[in-house]
């Protein structure tokens, strides 16, 4: 009998630091900043591609609340060490008016492979994520269940955008970050696997062809992960507000209790061909939740709002069993106030309503986005 997965979690978050006067990013970090973080987290804070970047992740917990609790307190180190050196942190995947042209990457060997080898395509790397770990212990269900999961990985988008703007223009797309990720390689969805042996011959192909060193340089939106026994969903852009990330989170780790749940009832989710979840992948980083996904079972758009609460009863037994199911109502808050890009835009033309020019308007974005980095943290 197959043992029931732990879908314990963990969350990474790469977040941007920022000069505490101007709000734009801040090129190269005293060093000792980095390293003050990296000690006082106990080794829970890296670096990033560039060095305007830090990263961080959680330890495994089997509850949502622990997770967001200890993602909590990651951010208030972070942001309170900051402070130390005249800096702020920002949850954006991209910044509202920073260009990349100034920054410099991390003088670290894999990076500097990356830099060689991407060309033009790295230096646009000028965004952050967040990427959910969910452990699954067997390594077939762990394959399984990731075919599965990827038809939901379009809602979960929608719910995170947060990068609506490029170097001071607005890009009309609510999730810019994706465009950019999109022209390194093996990013997108996963290929259909039948097993997780089928996932290793793949990889162990590529690296004995010489083509990438090991698994970890395949960045798709969900996979298995390399280091650790879980499925790793890697698509949402890093959430501005705390309790955001922590009810995405939550809604995605139900949405695999639930698949599992069918398995044990000798049923599974359709898996559709990667065409049609890619439209709803392009239609979430086009609108996020402004305009409708496409609903395969019915063959028909649907409003967000409206496929959302579908969502959420769907897996609202399975979020109960989790105790997730105040995490539930808050990614339907989500679709009715709108996301990091839709209070991005309302803060700007405020800005701009009460006389401020762009460059002025694009800073009050930046600015909200300082405040609401610890807005949720006490």
């Amino acid at each position: 009998m197959l043992k029931p997965p732990s879908l314990k979690i963990g969350i990474e978050e790469e977040y941007l630091i920022v000069d505490q006067e101007s709000l734009d990013l801040v090129a190269k970090p005293d060093p000792e900043f980095m390293a003050t973080c990296h000690k006082l987290s106990d080794g829970r804070t890296t670096n990033e591609y560039l060095q305007c970047q830090i990263e961080v992740g959680t330890r495994p917990h089997h509850l949502i609340r622990d997770a967001g609790r200890e993602l909590a307190d990651l951010r208030l180190l972070t942001r309170n060490t900051a402070e130390e050196y005249g800096y702020g942190i920002i949850a954006s995947s991209t910044h509202p008016f920073a260009t990349r042209r100034e920054q410099s990457y991390t003088p670290k060997e894999r990076y500097k492979i990356l830099h060689r080898e991407l060309g033009l395509s790295a230096s646009r790397m000028l965004i952050c994520g967040m990427h959910t770990h969910l452990e699954v212990e067997d390594e077939d269900l762990r394959i399984d269940l990731m075919n599965q999961a990827a038809y939901f990985l379009p809602h979960l988008l929608a719910l995170s955008c947060s990068s609506p703007y490029w170097e001071g223009e607005d890009t009309s797309l609510a999730s810019y970050r994706l465009a950019v990720f999109d022209a390194l390689p093996r990013t997108g969805l996963p290929d259909n696997l039948n097993s997780f042996a089928t996932f290793r011959r793949l990889v162990d192909q590529l690296v004995r062809s010489g083509s990438l060193e090991d698994g970890s340089k395949i960045w798709w939106d969900i996979r298995p992960s390399v280091k650790f026994p879980t499925i790793e969903q890697r698509i949402t852009d890093v959430c501005s507000l705390l309790k955001d990330a922590v009810a995405i989170t939550a809604t995605f780790q139900a949405i695999v209790a639930y698949l599992y749940r069918l398995r044990t009832l000798n049923q599974r989710w359709r898996r559709y061909p990667p065409t049609l979840i890619n439209e709803n992948r392009w239609r979430a980083q086009r609108y996020g939740t402004d305009e409708p996904l496409i609903d395969h079972g019915k063959t028909m758009l649907v409003p967000f709002k409206d496929l959302l609460a579908e969502l959420v009863e769907l897996i609202r037994e399975d979020a109960a069993g989790l105790g997730t199911e105040a995490e539930l109502d808050r990614v339907k808050s989500i679709s009715s106030r709108g996301n990091s890009t839709k209070r991005q835009r309302q803060r700007f033309a405020q800005a701009v309503a009460e006389g401020a020019d762009k460059q002025e308007a694009l800073r009050e974005v930046a600015r909200m986005l300082a405040d609401d980095f610890l807005s949720e943290c006490e």
